[in-house]
């Protein structure tokens, strides 16, 4: 039986640092970490994940759909880390 907390391990393994210090994570990355543990999501249902159980975590995509970039955000500063 699959567990609830693989995702949230998923959706870490899927965050990188970009060239720039920041962590992103992409919708595709996070779609494909998941489907290493047997969780099939669509790219929709991976944005709507991310969207209800990250706090630290906006879009920064530049184009619509749903191929989208998440990316840590200060909270305390309202900018950027």
């Amino acid at each position: 039986m699959l567990r609830e907390d693989e995702r949230e391990t998923a959706f870490r393994n899927a965050v990188k640092r970009d060239h720039q210090g920041r962590y992103t994570v992409t919708t595709c990355d996070f779609v494909n970490e998941l489907a290493r543990l047997d969780w099939h999501f669509t790219l929709k249902e991976a944005n709507r994940w991310v969207e209800i159980h990250t706090t630290t975590f906006r879009d920064v995509s530049t184009q619509d759909g749903e191929q989208r970039i998440f990316q840590v955000f200060n909270v305390q500063e309202g900018g950027q880390h």
